[in-house]
């Protein structure tokens, strides 16, 4: 028994160690110069060099304009994040209710065919969708950065799931309270629905955060350029020598990963329960 619990052990250390080692080699080395990187290679030890590097990558400004900075691109991302998994769950909430709750004829055939849109992801439809925006005069917006991608066949599916799983007699219930459709969505399923909104909110928040195609076809104004977009800009931008400037490569890439990491973290536990969880 305890053996077993050794490599049982054994075997998580060295998945975390698997999952970390490369976020704290990143880190370490992002805080060395560009130099010692360039001569030293990967670094496991901290440099001095920490505060200047990552003050620059955040608010030096660069790119062609000269304006644009790491922290505005940082909050391009995280605007586009969040307006992602918000708009997402609210229109998969909508769908799947309807679908289950709403008794109207082809409501299982509608659901099949919005779950047949997997098969067409943003990067198959990429140019149809882009004269959309651009006829509709959303380039370089906000509302054209997220608005395409808000439809979402994997949200309506998990809150389909959930809904089906609610007992009936809570809707019996609030008809005899005399709650409208309205009323029963908003006071009784969306609070039941907390653990599936953490579950789908982080699969989506990552899914927005870490998009790179569509930001790049839809912003050509560096003020709407997030952080994934901008990387390879500031690279090309803040080269001061013949040194590739990897220390800010580095610093750069530990700033994209963490706002992911401290969303899974944050709601680790709602989303193991919105995904495993039966018994409602």
């Amino acid at each position: 028994m305890y053996r077993t619990k050794f490599f049982d052990h054994l075997i998580l250390i060295a998945g975390v160690v698997l999952m970390l080692g490369p976020i704290v080699v990143a880190f370490m080395t992002s805080t060395h110069t560009a130099a010692e990187i360039h001569t030293k290679g990967l670094m496991l030890t901290p440099g001095d060099n920490l505060t200047e590097t990552y003050g620059k990558v955040l608010f030096s400004s660069g790119g062609f304009t000269g304006q644009v900075t790491g922290l505005t691109m940082a909050a391009n991302s995280l605007i586009l994040g969040l307006g992602f998994a918000v708009g997402k769950i609210v229109l998969s909430m909508l769908a799947a209710y309807a679908i289950v709750y709403f008794r109207f004829r082809f409501a299982t055939l509608a659901f099949w065919l919005i779950f047949t849109t997997l098969l067409l992801p943003l990067e198959v439809r990429i140019m149809p969708t882009y004269k959309v925006m651009s006829d509709l005069g959303l380039l370089n917006s906000y509302t054209g950065l997220i608005l395409p991608l808000l439809a979402s066949a994997t949200g309506t599916f998990f809150f389909r799931q959930f809904f089906k799983s609610v007992p009936e007699e809570l809707l019996e219930a609030a008809r005899i309270d005399g709650a409208g459709p309205f009323k029963f969505l908003i006071d009784v399923l969306v609070p039941l629905s907390r653990t599936m909104i953490a579950a789908v909110f982080i699969i989506m928040f990552v899914y927005g955060w870490n998009q790179y195609l569509w930001p790049m076809l839809m912003t050509t104004d560096e003020s709407f350029y997030t952080l994934m977009r901008g990387i390879k800009q500031i690279l090309q931008v803040w080269v001061g020598s013949q040194i590739p400037d990897y220390n800010e490569a580095f610093a750069m890439a530990v700033l994209a990963m963490l706002p992911p990491i401290v969303v899974v973290v944050v709601f680790q536990s709602w989303f193991i329960k919105g995904l495993t969880e039966s018994d409602k």
